[in-house]
């Protein structure tokens, strides 16, 4: 089968006009970004929002096989258009970290992708970019603040905000800025987080509307001064110019499917490290001009689901009616612990060892009331007795079953599950969604609720870092903010190593983060990095231009 890329070449555009004109979006609503990319304006009609259908897609733990989640959201939207149903995609910008580092880019794959997929995985129309500008301005004005309040009652005796670079660079982790003499600024221990990671990345995605926007910079907790009060952005008055920086990246940007469906993307948080789920704006723009809106959230149920269900659609006042979870037959024997060299043979044994994986997120997605549809990701070398199991197994679950053929069909591989969907959506009337911790709890009583009811730990310990950090959330009063762990993606532990179904483990907290003005708190699990590194032999030893067209790039 030919690559992504080449896939991707081969298909004749429609002008992004036609595009919006299809989905009931006016010409004077689009701002082009060239020929196929556009930002549009957007204000949400509550209303009509809520006569949409959400449809949540998500994935067991990934591995090295991985499940194909973007993949399948795409050609379920595809799909969904193919049976009569008018649906739009709603995913996030991918990053440079992942694109030029092991990953590779995230706007799905074969005959289901988002288009054109080298400006999308790339630079696309700057929003990374303004995001990153933004958060680091804002940390070139706390640094003058405090070299201009230096020695007085008006400077701060402690700095939070960190900078932020689009790229894997685990140099950049822990730095001194300011040597070279006072005039170069104050000597500070500080360092750079991937701009997913960035603060101002997650009050992006989380807003409701510039007004929102607003707040929430205003509300960045940026420090403390001598006195132990909290320094926040507005403190520092430059609210303002930050959302200046944000002002034209904060509209949501359309594009297309390869079969010519519209399809929004925005935002880019990740949800080993953040909150994982592309922006409110833009799920609330496909959910205005659709039936059906497909969207996504990152890695395994436990982290990009767990989140987008307890902390975004809290803020967005949303719920889908569907959950699908994605996953493969490779990745359900990796996780049964069959040799990765054997992964693609026949294997029933692996695959019952396996699917104890799976049983946890169809056990979570239904403690938060969802209706679940496994979707699996069929491959050539699968066999009629390996998907036989797996579907009479999900009937024994009371989760629902569907093939998935997207990534060498399109949208006529994603019939099946397109129809399983709308069947669930028609017939079973959804239920009020049931989070995992009432907001009311305490900080403690919301992580311990978590890992013991997601990920199925037995204990919860503090660091003294975090220790610290909870005392400070109770001075400031904000123990009622919902709470977001960061936290391998590989395993339900802190441990990447232990794969499959663990039970019984303890989950370490070595350090908290206040995002006061993305409105929840983060947990650090275990050894887990905000600034990744590169792989041995990274994608960008592959990526080039050659006759004018970039080649290589996934």
């Amino acid at each position: 089968m030919k690559s992504d890329i080449e896939i991707a070449h081969e298909v004749v555009l429609k002008p992004i006009q036609q595009i919006a004109e299809q989905i009931g979006i006016s010409a004077e609503a689009i701002e082009p970004y060239g020929k196929y990319k556009a930002k549009i304006s957007f204000e949400p009609n509550e209303a009509r929002i809520q006569q949409s259908n959400l449809i949540l897609v998500t994935a067991t733990t990934p591995n090295k096989s991985g499940s194909g989640k973007t993949t399948t959201s795409v050609a379920l939207a595809q799909g969904l258009n193919k049976i009569g149903k008018k649906a739009i995609v709603a995913l996030r910008e991918p990053s440079l970290g992942p694109v030029f580092g092991m990953k590779g880019g995230a706007a799905g794959g074969g005959y289901s992708q988002v288009l054109p997929m080298e400006d999308i995985n790339l630079h696309f129309t700057g929003d990374f970019h303004a995001i990153t500008s933004a958060n680091n301005t804002l940390a070139a004005l706390v640094d003058n603040y405090q070299y201009f309040n230096k020695n007085t009652t008006k400077g701060l005796r402690q700095i939070l905000w960190r900078r932020v670079l689009d790229v894997n660079d685990r140099s950049l982790r822990y730095l001194v800025s300011g040597l070279n003499g006072s005039s170069n600024g104050i000597p500070t221990e500080t360092g750079f987080d991937i701009t997913p990671a960035s603060e101002i990345m997650a009050i992006f995605c989380l807003s409701n509307s510039m007004e929102d926007l607003r707040a929430r910079i205003e509300n960045i907790l940026l420090g403390y001064m001598y006195d132990n009060t909290p320094f926040y952005v507005r403190d520092l008055g430059v609210a303002g110019a930050i959302v200046a920086l944000l002002k034209d990246a904060f509209q949501p940007n359309l594009v297309q499917t390869i079969e010519g469906g519209a399809a929004f993307i925005h935002g880019g948080p990740f949800a080993n490290i953040a909150h994982g789920c592309n922006s409110i704006m833009a799920t609330k723009a496909a959910l205005q001009h659709s039936e059906y809106t497909v969207t996504e959230s990152g890695f395994g149920s436990d982290l990009g689901g767990e989140k987008f269900l307890n902390i975004k659609c809290r803020m967005a006042g949303l719920a889908p009616k569907a959950t699908v979870l994605v996953t493969t037959t490779q990745s359900i024997k990796l996780h049964g612990k069959v040799d990765e060299k054997l992964i693609k043979h026949p294997n029933l044994e692996g695959l019952k060892a396996g699917i104890k994986n799976v049983q946890r997120h169809i056990e979570n997605l239904k403690a938060f009331g969802q209706t679940v549809i496994v979707a699996l990701n069929k491959f050539g070398f699968d066999t009629e007795e390996e998907i036989a199991f797996i579907e009479n197994w999900c009937k024994e679950q009371g989760a629902h079953f569907a093939i998935n053929e997207g990534f060498a069909k399109g949208g006529d591989g994603a019939i099946a599950l397109a129809n399983k969907v709308v069947e669930i959506v028609e017939k079973f009337p959804s239920k009020p969604l049931q989070h995992t911790y009432d907001l009311a709890d305490s900080i403690e009583t919301k992580i311990e609720k978590i890992v013991t009811r997601v990920y199925k730990g037995k204990s919860v310990s503090f660091g003294k870092n975090a220790k610290t950090t909870l005392k400070k959330i109770k001075d400031l009063n904000l123990t009622e903010l919902p709470v977001c762990i960061a936290k391998t993606q590989f395993s339900f532990t802190d441990n990447a190593a232990l794969v499959g179904a663990e039970e019984d483990f303890n989950i370490h907290i070595d350090n908290i983060v206040i995002n006061s003005g993305a409105g929840f708190i983060v947990a650090v699990a275990g050894e887990i990095m905000r600034m990744p590194g590169l792989p041995k032999e990274p994608a960008a030893n592959i990526i080039d231009v050659v006759g004018g067209e970039i080649v290589n790039l996934s």
